[in-house]
């Protein structure tokens, strides 16, 4: 897989692809991750503007169409390949587990990470295919939004983990819950873990772990039961 990330603040995405899970996945030639500053494609070669203010009037300056495009061409001449383009936006749909797994089958995503007051709306038309929300609020920038992003999908796409299983089981993968989880001392400030996970009955583990996940769902997030 190749993502391709088109920002103003590319400093803000190293830190994270570098480090962790991500990082040793790059590390690995498992997945392709290249960061670009959309300054390095403006028709201003004396001071890379990007921006400009709105038509009709309006606080806050919106991107201008032109850099990104550039941008979007270099990519696709750099990898051969078109990418499906992802705009992170507040308006979009809210990103899903299911999302993340139906976008781990795309070979090629092109993140734009939108600033200020939003890109022209001509660009979107011209080259997105959808747009993703990580939530019902706004941020400064969308560059925090395809870190979460990048990170849903890398760590589910082969080799990444050390074992299918290690996500498998984990929230909302199966429209529920995770069980809780417990790790040594076996009794931490007098609370003992629970004695089903200590007795090596993986049958009654597993029965154990369902009841919870289904308890949990219930008590937090009842609203996945209604789905």
């Amino acid at each position: 897989m190749r993502i391709d990330i088109a920002t103003l603040f590319p400093e803000m995405c190293d830190q994270v692809l570098n480090t962790s899970i991500i990082g040793r996945a790059r590390k690995n030639h498992l997945v392709e991750i290249h960061c670009h500053n959309i300054r390095d494609y403006s028709p201003d070669p004396r001071h890379h503007r990007v921006d400009d203010s709105p038509y009709g009037g309006g606080k806050g300056m919106v991107m201008q169409p032109e850099p990104i495009w550039r941008c979007y061409l270099d990519v696709i001449a750099q990898s051969g390949s078109l990418p499906y383009v992802i705009y992170l936006s507040p308006q979009g749909k809210t990103l899903t587990q299911k999302k993340s797994l139906e976008l781990r089958e795309r070979p090629h995503l092109f993140l734009l990470c939108g600033h200020y007051e939003g890109v022209d709306e001509r660009i979107l038309e011209r080259i997105v295919d959808e747009e993703v929300s990580i939530g019902d609020y706004v941020l400064t920038g969308g560059e925090l939004a395809a870190m979460v992003l990048t990170d849903s999908i890398v760590r589910l796409c082969d080799g990444v983990l050390a074992d299918p299983e290690c996500f498998e089981n984990e929230s909302h993968m199966n429209g529920l819950l995770e069980y809780p989880q417990y790790t040594r001392p076996e009794v931490w400030q007098d609370a003992p873990v629970p004695e089903v996970l200590l007795t090596g009955n993986h049958a009654n583990i597993n029965q154990w772990r369902d009841a919870q996940s289904l308890e949990r769902t219930r008590r937090e997030r009842p609203d996945l039961l209604q789905k």
